[in-house]
């Protein structure tokens, strides 16, 4: 026993206090006006907003622009993907090296898709910052074999080529230019991402369905159907239906057009047609309940304005009309004089000052004077 240690203790150990530390995380962007991407960059806390870094994609090392710190609002299933490092500048003269090679890349890929009459339209090359890969976006009508475009490009430029197709919106965020409205076009101004636009929010507004007014540069349905569309479904609600009988200052009418924005409808009263506010909008049935209240009995016996009525008319010739004045005043009794006695009495029994009568009912306040000896 002499050389045995200590027992272990049967208490589970104390559970430690130190917490694992959250990552810290950034948003990324490739390009301008597009999405944001998500990496770890714990071990790089002294990463601000306008840094540029170095990561590894799906499409191999790029460069991208920090341009917010914290992770996203929305939680992400997958892990983010570390931020390798922060750029130097002799990375950023490599990315307009590539800039530049992209652009003479674009223009032969050009010539070699006219060559095979492919009717495809380039308008985006990008480089990876190895060089190793070069990526070719393009649009088109619809699906085009560019099986055999592809084995030319790589002979040709020497490098691995991938060809991505965007779709329509992407195109024209691409190629930026000015919208139908004269200013530039929103999805290369501020859109990150594009919303479903279906022709109900256009039906909603009131705007003509002419295909001219509600399609885009791109043939699609114009994104900016989608920013006042809560407004209107909301300010419709508050108005009644169209053809909804409705009362009104002018008169019963039926509703045949809705100002949402102005909160207010246009309602036709016989031939004619008024704008109405909200405020001034009956609906029929609450008007004909109203109507059948006021003309109901008050439960006493007898209309509301039978009393008024009675009282109303005049009355006949050679009657006195009753005056309903209720019952007279009760006079007040006169004072007497024994009881000016008695307050004389109550009163004069202290010292100070004194009270006397004079007359049946007045009295007179005096002060009393001391008498020297």
């Amino acid at each position: 026993m002499g050389g045995s240690g200590p027992l272990p203790s049967s208490n589970p150990p104390a559970p430690s206090n130190r917490q694992t530390p959250s990552p810290f995380i950034v948003g990324i962007r490739f390009y301008p006006v597009t999405k944001v991407y998500h990496f770890d960059a714990t071990g790089h806390d002294d990463l601000r907003v306008g840094d540029f870094v170095i990561v590894e994609t799906s499409r191999g090392r790029q460069m991208g622009q920090v341009v917010s710190i914290g992770p996203p609002k929305e939680p992400v299933g997958t892990p983010f993907k570390p931020i390798e490092r922060r750029a130097t500048g002799r990375d950023l003269a490599l990315r307009q090296h590539l800039a530049n090679k992209a652009e003479r890349a674009l223009e032969t890929a050009r010539q070699i898709a006219q060559e095979m009459g492919l009717s495809i339209k380039l308008i985006l090359a990008e480089y990876s910052l190895d060089g190793k890969q070069l990526t070719l976006s393009y649009g088109s009508e619809g699906k085009v074999d560019t099986k055999a475009f592809h084995r030319r490009l790589n002979r040709s430029l020497r490098v691995q080529v991938t060809l991505r197709q965007l779709g329509p919106r992407d195109v024209a965020k691409v190629t930026g230019e000015y919208g139908a409205c004269g200013e530039p076009r929103c999805c290369a101004l501020f859109l990150t991402e594009f919303s479903p636009i279906s022709i109900r929010m256009a039906k909603e507004q009131g705007v003509s369905l002419n295909p001219t007014e509600i399609t885009g540069m791109c043939g699609r349905l114009r994104c900016c159907l989608l920013y006042e569309y809560e407004q209107y479904v909301e300010a419709r609600q508050r108005l009644p239906k169209k053809k909804t009988m409705v009362g009104t200052p002018y008169g019963e009418g039926k509703v045949v057009d809705l100002l949402p924005l102005k909160d207010a409808a246009i309602v036709q009263v016989e031939d004619k047609l008024y704008e109405v506010p909200r405020k001034d909008l009956q609906p029929l049935e609450e008007l004909r309940a109203l109507e059948a209240k006021a003309a109901a009995p008050c439960g006493r016996g007898g209309p509301c304005g039978q009393g008024k009525e009675a009282k109303a008319q005049p009355a006949e010739a050679g009657q006195a009309e009753p005056a309903d004045k209720g019952p007279p005043p009760t006079p007040e009794p006169e004072p007497k004089a024994a009881d000016y006695d008695e307050v004389l009495q109550a009163l004069n029994g202290g010292s100070g000052t004194r009270l006397r009568r004079i007359g049946a009912d007045s009295l007179v306040l005096s002060a009393a004077v001391p008498v020297q000896r």
